[in-house]
């Protein structure tokens, strides 16, 4: 039999969100075990736009998804969290002693007084556009995020979409692209309309082509993009192209979570939001993957939510004892437990 693990709470989901529950966790001296599908912390920061600039963390202008990760891994290095990375959580139920049993798929076994479910939009994958044979140019010119941006230096180079992902990649390549053609079934965009202005400004000024219309065909061979056939309204036009981009949105599941017994609203979790619990208590989720009224989908909100969140999960896990809520720039104790006092 496999030992159980057993510690304090087990965060599941282990981008921003989940990381800096850490933190607050941390502060009050409970241990954590994160999992996560991934292959790394960060989640879809890390996964689909590491490099991409995201300009509403507070205290910083810009900081890329990457950037922000690890700053959040350096600031909870002193609470030592334990990851399970490439791991999905198959298993779920209340013990007798109440507290909870977490599975993976991994056969491990987790025994924890909270869960916290902090897996922003649930497992995800890219939309694979309908384009014949795409599936043998995957991850050599097709690629459904940009994780480096260097490997597209001097490239030709084929965006598809038309919203925030679309254009925030398209003025971010731009500079580093041999060309850069991106294309859209219309001329109207879902994107922010000051990155669309900046894409026709571009485009009026040569240094990028916009072109309406959907991808046909691919041209090449053995993985090697050479072209692209783009079905427009005057007919078809070949465009010269060694990578693609497609952003089509991403599909997202909840996966076993979804078999919880937590109450839904539109395949996200509802919680009060008080403590950000759900319907089961002692499992609370924050992030993405919650709903409540008035919800954003923010970063920051989610770092609000893990700071109320732990305030209930430090009661819960210590009942009878009184939670002291203090300042980590005036608190001695807190200073320690940081390593700086």
């Amino acid at each position: 039999m496999t030992t159980p693990i057993e510690t304090d709470v087990v965060i599941i989901g282990a981008g921003p969100v989940g990381l800096f529950a850490v933190f607050e966790l941390g502060l009050y001296d409970l241990k954590c075990h994160l999992i996560d599908i991934l292959d790394r912390p960060g989640g879809q920061c890390a996964e689909l736009y590491p490099e991409k600039p995201i300009y509403d963390i507070p205290a910083w202008p810009i900081i890329t998804g990457q950037d922000l990760t690890e700053k959040l891994l350096e600031q909870i290095e002193p609470f030592h969290p334990e990851f399970h990375f490439n791991r999905m959580v198959t298993g779920f139920r209340k013990l007798d002693d109440g507290r909870f049993e977490v599975r993976t798929d991994e056969n491990e076994v987790l025994i924890c007084q909270a869960v916290v479910v902090a897996a922003g939009g649930g497992s995800f994958q890219p939309k694979r556009p309908p384009v014949p044979g795409i599936e043998a140019y995957e991850d050599t010119s097709v690629f459904y995020s940009v994780r480096r941006i260097e490997d597209f230096r001097d490239q030709d180079l084929l965006i598809v979409g038309g919203g925030d992902s679309a254009l925030d990649w398209t003025l971010n390549l731009q500079p580093v692209a041999k060309s850069v053609t991106l294309v859209h079934r219309r001329p109207e965009f879902r994107a922010a309309p000051d990155s669309v202005n900046k894409m026709f400004a571009l485009n009026e000024e040569g240094k990028l082509d916009f072109q309406v219309g959907q991808v046909k065909e691919l041209k090449g061979s053995d993985g090697k993009l050479e072209g692209a056939v783009i079905k427009g309204p005057d007919g078809d036009v070949e465009v010269a192209c060694t990578r693609l981009l497609p952003f089509f949105g991403l599909t997202m599941k909840l996966g076993p979570i979804a078999d919880w017994g937590l109450n839904l609203h539109e395949n996200l979790i509802e919680v009060d939001t008080e403590k950000f619990e759900t319907n089961i208590p002692g499992v609370f989720a924050i992030g993405d993957i919650n709903w409540y009224p008035g919800k954003l989908k923010l970063i920051l909100s989610g770092f609000h939510e893990a700071a109320l969140m732990t305030q209930a999960v430090k009661r819960l896990v210590s009942p009878g004892e009184k939670v002291v809520f203090q300042y980590t720039t005036s608190s001695t104790n807190l200073q320690k437990k940081l390593g700086v006092a």
